[in-house]
């Protein structure tokens, strides 16, 4: 687990430079669980190759992780990755994205790009969306590991399509985890190897942006009221700022099971008046 005085400095390097890197994030079991249970999905299910050149013709990508195995549960919420998201953003973000990124012997570099150029906020801007790539394999520089342009998440632009731009390579062990500012410019690399590059991408946004992935929809109720009660939250079962987000000025977490919500900001205003009125102290 992470310190405060770690967290602190990840939050830094995402700030200053657009990215940080926490080199042992995951543990053997786990990186050999969930390459595992990507293989054997990727059998059962009879999954192939994307179909568009940005996603990789040689590229495997499963979506909706969280509905194929429980050993998925626990990328989002792992305890060295989250509570930096959360310095960077707030304790109530969301889970955006959640999907494998498995590149095959032959898999051509990705044009580099930012995920954030869709969004009609001109650039620079504050940190909206933070993507986690986890290095289930070697991250190497002939395997496909992610290039980046440190710096650039503070340009006054996106980079220009299919243009050539000098850029590192991540290079990492498995296990690793890179998170990063999504306006900085990336893209993967080429696997030249002759073996597959295993890597999940899970990206979080603001708790008051749409997620990428409708993963209310796209998860089975009965599904996701066996998660955990903090991945429920992320997946967008809840309110932001007990405002945005309600049903019926309800918290939608009790559709769920859940007995009982976050107060509404209304309600819990009136509540804290009640209190300060009966000098009764706020918790």
């Amino acid at each position: 687990m992470l310190t405060e005085a770690q967290i602190d400095a990840h939050a830094g390097r995402i700030r200053d430079d657009g990215y940080t890197v926490i080199e042992g994030a995951a543990s053997t079991t786990l990186v050999d669980g969930l390459k595992g249970a990507l293989d054997r999905i990727e059998r059962e299910h009879n999954l192939g190759y994307a179909r568009t050149s940005f996603e990789g013709f040689k590229t495997v990508r499963i979506n909706n992780l969280l509905t194929y195995d429980d050993i998925f549960w626990e990328v989002p919420l792992h305890e060295n990755v989250l509570p930096i998201v959360e310095r960077v953003l707030d304790r109530e973000c969301l889970l955006s994205s959640f999907c494998s990124l498995v590149l095959g012997p032959g898999q051509e570099a990705q044009p580099i790009h930012e995920d954030t150029q869709l969004i009609p906020l001109p650039r620079p801007h504050m940190p909206i969306v933070l993507n986690a790539i986890w290095a289930l394999s070697d991250f190497r520089d002939n395997n496909g590991a992610t290039r980046i342009i440190p710096g650039s998440h503070k340009l006054d632009a996106s980079p220009e399509y299919g243009k050539h731009y000098d850029a590192i390579t991540a290079t990492m062990p498995a296990g690793s985890v890179m998170l990063f500012d999504s306006a900085l410019w990336h893209g993967a690399g080429a696997n030249t190897s002759d073996a597959r590059r295993y890597a999940f991408s899970c990206a979080y946004c603001w708790g008051w942006m749409r997620q990428q992935e409708n993963l209310q929809l796209g998860i089975p109720r009965e599904t996701a009221m066996r998660f955990p009660r903090r991945l429920q939250e992320l997946c967008g079962y809840g309110v932001y700022k007990g405002q945005f987000g309600h049903i019926d000025n309800h918290d939608p977490i009790e559709l769920l099971g859940r007995e009982r919500g976050k107060r509404m900001v209304w309600e819990a205003t009136d509540v804290k008046k009640a209190r300060t009125k009966n000098n009764v102290p706020t918790v």
